[in-house]
């Protein structure tokens, strides 16, 4: 049977090359005594050489007496040379008369322009005769690369060849020659017959040293215009340079490059070929993250669904070599597994230093000690910091520390300490990134490692079904804008301090600073905050968090956390668990009201709320005013369950007067309505309809709203009193329009229905703590 793998590896029979040349037979014109090229002196008429018709080893030959010291014999017709190709020259001679010579393999190497290529190998090692009448066989193999069994290593200069072999030693003999054979035998290299071009075959040695960045440059050209993929073969390959493949490429060797250069493999983009290509996942990973911010046609970067180890924080940016840059592409980092190993470099950085803060300047903190030392990044916690205030910038030369949000309202020199948590991907080492997203990537931190701190700068970063296992810190950490749009969806958030008492919890979720962000169908367990959240346009949908402990009673903490003041948010079908949510303007610098917009523009529906063991005085919606005579304004509380597994708490919302007061007398259109309490003492409406009963006659009837009215709000308006009955004045029905007072009695929750005589009778009354218009 045909082998038809030589043959598809033959270049005489796929590309018609000519190779064999002309038997002795046909005359000796085309044969030179000297190099070969054209215009060298031919044998032909010469005295010491004369064709032989019938030998007894060769049949026709060419009988050739030494007569120089290097008695060359050269084809004078060029012998076609290809990269990848491996060309065999086998010739049989003997001697026959005088002094034993010895011979050798010599063969010219020509370039496209016809002239010699220097510095090329030309000649194997000569072999001796050793008797008359031995038949003695050369063979030699011509190659562009570097592999065993290659004689003479032409590189890819070369595309023709003069073959020929040398008489060398002693002068005199009489040497017989049979007719030159030429086969390719490129088949020989290749363990079976695959559609790629080998590195090596363009001149790649693979040594680890040598830069080989030409001969990928070959070989992937040659892939490209054939269609086939390139062959990294076995060896340690050193690239000097950016690189990109334009090919397929198949990785049995490694590459070696400087860390500023880059790998790109733009037909296999994903961690299995650089991890393959750099010998480590780990490596390979912050190859393709370098290689993913520099080449337009990087769109997603695919994890194959493998586990990486990785061992330090990676400032993606920096690793990039494009800090400081602004991207604005989309780019996705997709389908994996992030593992952090633990090790001192996950360890944090801590300063602690004295610094002054003005509240002219909300943004700043001027006269920083130390502030070198101070990282970009680092959280800023002290006496009267706001949750989830970070370093946003640094100006050393000044001493000035720009921050994230302003701290609050507590101005003056004072000690701060600045924690710089450490991040399994570190982004803040961009200028602006939008864009970016995260699909399916597990950050598996093992207690060890926080997961993601965003750019300083961007817009619509999105991730979406990842996995955050036990962050040390922080799952996702935004210390600017960088959270500007940012979509959570589908995500799963596991703390690392589950055992740990809620009170003595640290770790969070989310902090967010800017606006319009949409966190959907999520699910938490047990962090101190899942989300601290500024800024307005959000939208929390289909979420599920908890956060409690096997304390009963025990405390219990904000699940969400709001410090702007109106925040424009609604949440929707959540799963609110053993945790609040809280609304407060702990970062304004002057906290208290100055005719701004107050707490409100917040729409809370269609929401279960739950909790387990947790104290009375425990409510899941509240309010904690900062300053003085900030109220209400557009809030909705529809359709909520409330409901409590084992003890009950007194109300479902609250105003937290720990550091002020709501002022109740002007709240304006709330509305608190169709919810469901279960476990929980008062209830909360508004407007609340309230029935009463008066069996003593009386002008005025006293009607107390209690305290059902939600947020433990004044009686304002009353919209309705309808009797309930007959009004009686004595046995005489009355038809009187009664007129009202509000804000009655201590707390100003009563409403005094107020009738032209003394009458007795039933009335329901419905009452608003807020002006609806």
């Amino acid at each position: 049977m045909q082998d038809t793998r030589f043959h598809a590896m033959n270049k005489a029979i796929t590309d018609g090359l000519v190779l064999r040349p002309t038997p002795f037979s046909a005359g000796l014109s085309l044969w030179s005594s000297g190099d070969g090229t054209p215009g060298s002196t031919s044998y032909d008429g010469a005295a010491n050489a004369a064709f032989v018709a019938a030998d007894q080893d060769f049949g026709g030959c060419l009988e050739l007496i030494k007569t120089a010291n290097t008695q060359r014999l050269r084809y004078m017709v060029q012998t076609p040379f290809q990269p990848g190709m491996y060309l065999q020259l086998t010739v049989r001679l003997k001697v026959v008369s005088g002094a034993l010579p010895g011979a050798r393999v010599s063969c010219l190497p020509i370039n496209a322009g016809g002239s010699v290529v220097p510095g090329l190998p030309w000649v194997t090692d000569s072999v001796a005769f050793s008797s008359y009448g031995e038949v003695l066989t050369l063979r030699a193999i011509i190659g562009s690369g570097a592999r065993q069994g290659v004689d003479l290593v032409w590189g890819t200069a070369p595309v023709a060849a003069h073959v020929g072999i040398d008489l060398t030693g002693a002068n005199g003999g009489v040497v017989r020659i049979d007719d030159f054979v030429v086969e390719d035998v490129t088949d020989v290299f290749h363990r079976k017959l695959m559609p790629w071009v080998d590195v090596r075959d363009h001149g790649a040695l693979g040594d680890g040293t040598t830069n080989d960045l030409s001969a990928f440059a070959a070989a992937d050209a040659v892939a490209v215009a054939a269609g086939q993929s390139v062959l990294i073969s076995a060896g340690v390959y050193r690239l000097n340079g950016n690189f990109t493949f334009s090919a397929p490429v198949m990785f049995e060797g490694t590459i070696v490059m400087p860390a500023a250069n880059r790998l790109a493999l733009t037909r296999n983009f994903d961690l299995e070929s650089y991890a393959a290509a750099f010998g480590s996942e780990t490596e390979g990973l912050k190859r393709g993250l370098q290689a993913l911010f520099h080449f337009s046609d990087h769109v997603s970067f695919d994890l194959n669904g493998r586990s990486v180890n990785v061992t330090e924080p990676i400032p993606v940016a920096e690793n990039a070599g494009v800090a400081g840059a602004s991207f604005v592409q989309r780019r996705v980092l997709d389908n994996g597994q992030l593992v952090a190993v633990a090790g001192p470099a996950w360890a944090p950085g801590v300063v602690t230093s004295q610094a002054t803060y003005a509240t002219s300047s909300p943004y700043q903190l001027s006269g920083v000690a130390n502030v070198a030392n101070i990282e970009v990044g680092a959280l800023v916690t002290g006496t009267g910091v706001a949750r989830e205030t970070y370093v946003r910038s640094k100006n050393v030369a000044a001493g000035t520390v720009e921050l994230s949000l302003p701290p609050g309202a507590q101005g003056g020199t004072r000690t701060y300490t600045f924690t710089r948590f450490r991040y399994l991907l570190d982004f803040s080492g961009f200028g602006r990134l939008d864009r970016f997203e995260m699909t399916n990537v597990e950050f598996l931190c093992n207690s060890t490692a926080s997961a993601i701190m965003l750019p300083p700068s961007g817009i619509t970063t999105r991730i979406h079904g990842c996995s955050f296992d036990r962050p040390k810190d922080r799952a996702i950490t935004s210390i600017g804008t960088g959270c500007q749009g940012l979509m959570v969806d589908e995500c799963n958030f596991l703390s690392s301090e589950m055992p740990v008492a809620v009170q003595d919890r640290s770790s969070v979720g989310i902090n967010v600073n800017a606006n319009d962000v949409k966190i959907r169908d999520n699910r938490a367990v047990r962090f101190r905050h899942f989300v601290v959240i500024h800024g307005s346009g959000h939208m929390f949908v289909g979420n599920h968090w908890f956060q409690g402990d096997g304390a009963q009673p025990g405390v219990r903490t904000a699940g969400v956390v709001m410090t702007g003041i109106n925040v424009k948010t609604l949440f929707t079908g959540n799963y609110v668990d053993n945790s609040f949510l809280e609304l407060t303007n702990e970062r304004e610098p002057d906290p208290d009201w100055n005719n701004q917009f107050s707490f409100g523009g917040i729409t809370i529906t269609g929401n279960i709320f739950t909790t387990i063991g947790a104290m009375s005085s425990f409510a899941w919606i509240v309010v904690t005013p900062r300053g003085s005579g900030h109220y209400l304004q557009g809030v909705s509380i529809t359709g909520n369950t409330f409901r409590t597994m084992s003890g009950n708490i007194d109300r479902a919302e609250k105003v937290d007067t720990t550091w002020a007061d709501l002022n109740y007398t002007r709240f304006r259109n709330v509305t608190v309505h169709g919810n469901n309490f279960n476990g929980v003492t008062a209830g909360c409406y508004n407007p609340v309809t309230v029935r009463h009963d008066q069996n003593s006659a009386a002008s005025a009837w006293t009607v107390e709203a209690g305290t059902n009215l939600a947020f433990g709000g004044h009686a304002r308006v009353v919209t309705g009193v309808v009797p309930g009955g007959p009004v009686l004045q004595g046995a005489t029905q009355r038809y009187d329009m009664p007129w009202v007072q509000t804000e009655q009695g201590s707390s100003k929750q009563n409403v005094l229905v107020r009738w032209p005589v003394a009458v007795t009778g039933t009335v329901w009354v419905t009452v608003r703590a807020d002006n609806p218009v």
